[in-house]
């Protein structure tokens, strides 16, 4: 006999097709290196002593061969996140020594019946997550009393949570969300006693939320997107080890926040965002605890102030009241959120000067204040570095007056360039006008830029300096009191897709650059004193006169007014990239189409499609970041104040 080492196989080429280890006596643990024989066509394990076999995120395809079940000394078969792996599972009899069978993210058949559980009483690990169950009869589970995790994520599971569940008394994680189990949140899961991490996220569950769920071991509580009512019962704040609590859009939850959430000191995450919460937002929430990272209060009927004092050496990254109808000022102390990466405060009724104090955060990547009272200048920056990792800066529809901030705009450096190459998703979850349509984003990609100062009564001409923001996606300067010609500049912004200058004080021509923009899809231009002819060919062709009414002065397509012989619109070359969006988006999110009242440029959609990070077995707090803030685009829950219409 000989033990499997880890590094048996790295001195093996890499272009390696074919691995026979028949009959060697092997035994222990299959070294999970063999991932890095990509060719790898034949793997003969026959007639070795082998424990456990880890071919997780391999590239395997094809049909899994049924005998590999009958090891007889199998005790961990792990099999996830190969996608094109098929076959079925049990082909055939299965070793009675498997402990840990994982067969997530693949495609192969799993059938949840009588000979599923025959052999597999010792089994301590079940992962099913995004598997394809074919068949199931759940409540042969609890005869599986030796589970310690059971993973049935992501499977269109209906009918009620099996009584049968509460044998399961070893239980430390049940992951049963994305699916559609309906009925009460069953009482039994109070006696589970060694319960930690809970799943029950994305189903259709009612009723009020168990007070008989008051294990002390328990870390992890989801219950977001069901259609749960009531209070949040007191029980759960004896939680004392809980280090996130999501609850988040289950609209009909009511109550107050009690102040007894500050006795959670682990926790890290607190989302109850999408609810119907209502009175004061308890002052403890800034201070009680330096584990807290992720607060989400958004979209409830919360009044008050915004409560204070952020203690010093806080690890919060991210921040969202958004939709409540908060009151005064935005506190000095949240200068000591060094780690904040996002703060969205819009919606409310923040009575305030603009908030020089957010400059000195040094991770801010996403700020909205949009719709609320800010008035007076906004002159800054007053520190170095001011703002130099914003990538989203929306502070529109407020009172804020005077010329556009320039300073401002020389410190957007993240705005200034964009690795289109290095494309990943940010996990926060933020509401924002996006083509004229307000939706929330599930996810925001890393190269997402957006710039909104509209609806306030900023005057002035546009800054010469707003030229360096070559990465913007999104510039709305509408309904203001802007003058003078519109910056032939913009016609840089090679990757905007959105552009709103309507209902301001524009005079001029229109830049014949700005028919460059190839992935612009969102246009207008209209209700300003704008003249001549409007650029035609490339993507100008595809606007409509919406984007162009309320300058009289105007002709050419698509106005019905006719240009005269010395003022024929420039022709462009009609070169159409076609497809180059498509090729941008497809990687990595998804997006739908809606209806939006601008020119109709390349249509591809405006809202954010959630994209899952497929890892292996992830940790509690990685599948809490990972699936977190993949909700569904909400209707809006409370009409827009003031939209935007000050000038026809």
């Amino acid at each position: 006999m000989s033990l499997v080492s880890p590094n048996s196989l790295m001195n093996l080429s890499s272009s390696l097709s074919s691995l026979v280890l028949y009959s060697c006596g092997l035994q222990g643990k299959f070294p999970s290196s063999v991932r890095k024989f990509k060719h790898l066509q034949l793997l003969d394990l026959r007639f070795n002593n082998l424990t456990a076999l880890g071919l997780w995120n391999c590239g395997l395809k094809g049909k899994l061969p049924g005998n590999i079940f009958l090891l007889p000394n199998l005790q961990v078969l792990d099999l996830t996140n190969n996608d094109d792996l098929t076959g079925s599972f049990p082909s055939s009899n299965v070793s009675n020594s498997l402990r840990l069978l994982s067969l997530s993210l693949t495609r192969i058949s799993v059938y949840l019946e009588n000979d599923f559980f025959t052999n597999l009483k010792s089994l301590e690990v079940l992962a099913l997550q995004h598997s394809n169950i074919t068949r199931s009869n759940l409540t042969l589970i609890g005869h599986l009393t030796e589970l310690t995790r059971l993973d049935l994520l992501g499977n269109n599971l209906s009918g009620e949570i099996p009584s049968s569940f509460k044998n399961l008394r070893q239980l430390q994680t049940l992951y049963l969300g994305k699916n559609n189990f309906s009925g009460r949140i069953p009482d039994f899961l109070g006696n589970l006693t060694l319960l930690e991490y809970l799943d029950l996220s994305k189903n259709q569950l009612s009723g009020p939320i168990p007070s008989q769920i008051s294990t002390r071991s328990l870390k992890l509580f989801d219950l977001r997107n069901n259609h749960l009512q009531g209070p949040i019962p007191s029980s759960i704040f004896k939680q004392e080890n809980l280090e996130a609590l999501v609850l988040a859009s289950n609209s009909k939850l009511t109550g107050e926040i009690s102040s007894s959430i500050c006795k959670l000191k682990f926790l890290r995450v607190l989302d109850l965002s999408n609810n119907s919460f209502s009175g004061f937002i308890p002052q403890c929430l800034g201070n009680f605890s330096n584990s807290l990272s992720l607060l989400n209060l958004g979209m409830n009927n919360l009044r008050g102030t915004i409560f204070s004092p952020f203690s010093k050496g806080n690890n919060l990254v991210h921040l969202n009241l958004n939709g409540n109808e908060l009151e005064g000022k935005i506190p000095s102390s949240i200068i000591n959120c060094i780690m904040l990466q996002v703060l969205d405060l819009g919606d409310n009724k923040v009575e305030d000067t603009f908030p020089y104090v957010l400059e000195t955060l040094p991770e801010l990547y996403i700020l909205v204040l949009k719709s609320n009272k800010l008035h007076g200048f906004v002159n800054g920056p007053t520190a170095n570095n001011s703002f130099s990792k914003l990538r989203i800066f929306d502070i529109s529809n407020n009172n804020l007056r005077g010329p556009l901030p320039k300073g401002y705009f020389n410190r957007f450096e993240a705005m200034m360039a964009s690795d289109q190459n290095s494309f990943y998703m940010m996990d926060y979850s933020i509401k924002v006008t996006w083509k004229g349509v307000e939706i929330e984003f599930e996810k925001i990609q890393s190269t997402l830029r957006i710039l909104d100062l509209s609806n306030n009564s900023f005057i002035g001409e546009i800054p010469r300096e707003i030229g360096k923001l070559k990465a913007l996606q999104q510039l709305n300067l509408s309904h203001n009191s802007l003058t003078g010609h519109i910056q032939s500049s913009l016609g840089m912004f090679t990757i905007l897709e959105s552009l709103d200058l309507s209902s301001n004080f524009f005079t001029g021509r229109i830049p014949v650059q700005l028919a460059d923009l190839t992935f612009l899809g969102v246009l207008n231009l209209s209700h300003n004193r704008l003249e001549g002819p409007i650029p035609g060919g490339k993507q100008f062709n595809t606007f409509n006169a919406d984007s162009f009414e309320g300058n009289l002065g105007l002709c050419g397509f698509p106005m019905p007014k006719e240009c005269n012989s010395d003022e024929a619109p420039p022709l462009q070359p009609s070169d159409f990239h076609d497809g180059d969006d498509s090729k941008f988006f497809e990687e990595g999110f998804g997006w739908k189409a809606v209806a939006i009242g601008y020119g109709s440029g390349f249509v591809f959609g405006v809202t954010m499609g959630y994209v899952v990070f497929r890892t292996r077995k992830p940790a509690w707090f990685l599948k809490v970041v990972e699936d977190l803030w993949n909700l569904k685009a909400r209707r809006t829950k409370k009409n827009a104040r003031r939209n935007g219409a000050r000038r026809n």
